[in-house]
């Protein structure tokens, strides 16, 4: 991916791995929880006065050195590089995310995800999505259902096309029930090929990343999300000890922000932060 050398173990070390990487299903499964747990999905380069670029020694220097996060192209894009000099086979994939607002599919290369192939078998791995981001890869071997927590994946196959779909575990089986997350193919890509999608989720009124300052992460039993002035904390549910699904907000004023970012995220930003947090306005084409 990059004549430029990595630091394994300081990466490694980063996520909070330790022990052997050798090339495996429980070690893929591992550092992909790892990554999730302790590299927050984040766009705050965008509204602290910086620009996101898809170099990966830059990448490396923002995540691994200073400890920040980041996007899809971000996250992911570094994290086929982890997994490449690990061993693994990883093919870069495009992904069209699904519109909350027009219901309708966002433009090819609106999403990196990663395939891993691993003794014949194919995984999809995504460290680059936040909510409703699955925690360890799931399968593309088949379309049943693959239950992670209190929620349930499945990915359907429509002849080239595959789609990423869930639901809440109590709704498991009912019709009518399945949300779609993302859409993709299995052809190959490259880092450079999402250079002008990473360049329009910067700056469109139809990105959420540009209407929205946020960042969130995957906590042990849940998970912890910052977006504009407010500080959200999800708890999941626990089979077995009744405990449901509970979720509390917290306003935040200016001031508590950057404190709150150090705190609970570990990001110490170099320049202001803007909080914001504007309604998106539906795109002009849909896909």
């Amino acid at each position: 991916m990059t004549s430029v050398d990595m630091d394994v173990q300081k990466y490694l070390s980063r996520i909070g791995f330790a022990g052997p990487a050798e090339p495996g299903l429980d070690v893929l499964r591992s550092v992909h929880t790892c990554h999730l747990m302790s590299v927050p999905f984040e766009n705050l380069t965008v509204h602290s006065g910086g620009r996101v670029q898809l170099d990966p020694a830059l990448l490396y220097d923002k995540i691994v050195n200073r400890r920040r996060g980041g996007f899809c192209y971000e996250n992911n894009g570094l994290f086929s590089w982890l997994l490449s000099t690990l061993g693994f086979q990883v093919t870069v994939i495009s992904g069209q995310v699904r519109n909350s607002i027009t219901r309708r599919y966002g433009p090819p290369f609106d999403h990196l995800i990663l395939m891993v192939t691993l003794e014949g078998r194919r995984w999809l791995a995504d460290v680059g999505f936040g909510v409703p981001g699955f925690s360890t890869p799931l399968s593309l071997e088949t379309e049943g259902l693959q239950e992670q927590g209190h929620r349930v994946y499945r990915i359907r196959k429509e002849r080239d096309m595959h789609f990423l779909e869930w639901q809440q575990e109590e709704n498991r089986g009912a019709a009518g029930d399945w949300t779609e997350i993302y859409k993709f193919t299995l052809e190959p890509r490259c880092l450079e090929d999402f250079t002008e999608m990473c360049k329009y989720h910067q700056s469109s009124p139809s990105s959420i990343f540009f209407c929205k300052s946020l960042c969130t992460v995957l906590k042990p039993g849940g998970r912890l999300s910052y977006i504009g002035h407010r500080l959200t904390t999800t708890t999941f549910p626990n089979e077995g000890t009744g405990r449901v699904l509970e979720i509390t907000t917290r306003e935040l004023k200016d001031e508590e922000i950057p404190g709150i970012l150090a705190e609970k995220f570990g990001i110490v930003l170099t320049s202001p932060l803007i909080p914001k947090d504007e309604v998106i306005t539906p795109p002009p084409v849909t896909y």
